[in-house]
């Protein structure tokens, strides 16, 4: 139904709000003109200026034990060549006198969303974006403090890093491939950076495009459909990875991990859900993860893990 909702909308042109769950089996569609009704707030801008706050979470990670054992069985999988690529997230307890209402105002991020009082997200990673036929989207895989010498050398020649960019970019460029023509690496990894609460992260990015029909806007819903789940917060490849994600992580991700996105009658911008806080009858709980590789180190994807669980 949601994806046939979008094909409809986008055709009619109706500005429309959309998001999903990280499998793209949960959907919902709201017209812009509707959306204070459903206690719903979005806002997506890519020259927000940064607001300082005070305000921090405390965090109670999982401990590193049941980490490394679910780590364990990513390497296992990887070296029976079930997987190559492996994003591996875990819940986390936070405390915090905030409401998800507070959170939201306070958060910087490109893509934010509030949905109701079920969670909030702040994420600097787009999807896609579509405009004048064009549709691109920017893998973002690897980070790293920013305060560390020689930061932004050392995390792009890092080879544990390349190897896991180059493997997302090869796995969205071939996703772009099923929708779209003429699918090119426009940009490949370029850093952004990042205000991550108390200090400064950089990030690792690519800029993939491709060129659509003319009349995208009628099949938007089925281009969405293709795309999902979301390759640099999934694996590759990306069905088996998938399929083994529910099985090691052992919780249910929800719409952490998912897309939401914005069509204004004209084009479409979207994110990924990451840097996700969810409101649960226990309290609220914090969603993170990384991309794991044959080459990866367990302690230093744990840190990377817990680094993710800040307020921006």
């Amino acid at each position: 139904m949601g994806f046939e909702t979008i094909n409809a909308y986008a055709k009619a042109k109706i500005p429309f709000l959309f998001v999903t769950d990280f499998k793209g089996e949960n959907i919902d569609v709201f017209p812009l003109e509707n959306l204070a009704k459903h206690d719903i707030e979005f806002e997506i801008d890519h020259n927000h200026i940064y607001k300082q706050h005070p305000h921090f979470l405390k965090k109670k990670p999982t401990n590193y034990e049941d980490y490394l054992s679910k780590f364990d069985k990513v390497i296992q999988n990887i070296e029976a060549g079930n997987t190559y690529i492996f994003n591996l997230t875990q819940p986390t307890s936070i405390e915090t006198q905030l409401s998800l209402k507070e959170i939201y105002t306070l958060a910087n991020a490109d893509y934010k969303l509030r949905f109701k009082d079920h969670f909030v997200c702040f994420s600097p990673e787009k999807f896609i974006q579509i405009k004048n036929n064009t549709i691109a989207t920017f893998p973002m895989k690897g980070t790293i403090d920013a305060a560390i010498v020689n930061a932004q050398e050392k995390i792009l020649s890092n080879e544990k890093e390349m190897a896991e960019h180059i493997m997302i970019v090869d796995l969205l460029r071939n996703d772009l491939s099923i929708v779209a023509k003429d699918v090119k690496v426009e940009k490949f990894r370029y850093i952004d950076e990042i205000n991550a609460g108390d200090k400064k992260l950089l990030q690792v990015s690519s800029h993939i495009s491709g060129k659509l029909e003319e009349n995208w806007n009628e099949c938007l819903g089925d281009i969405l459909k293709a795309l999902l789940p979301a390759g640099s917060i999934s694996g590759t490849p990306k069905k088996s990875t998938v399929d083994l994600i529910e099985k090691i992580e052992g919780y249910e991700r929800g719409f952490f991990s998912g897309v939401f996105g914005v069509f204004d009658g004209e084009s479409l911008d979207s994110g990924v859900m990451i840097r996700f806080i969810e409101k649960t009858d226990s309290g609220y709980i914090y969603k993170s993860g990384g991309g794991i590789t044959i080459e990866s180190d367990p302690k230093a994807e744990y840190k990377e893990m817990c680094d993710k669980i800040y307020l921006p």
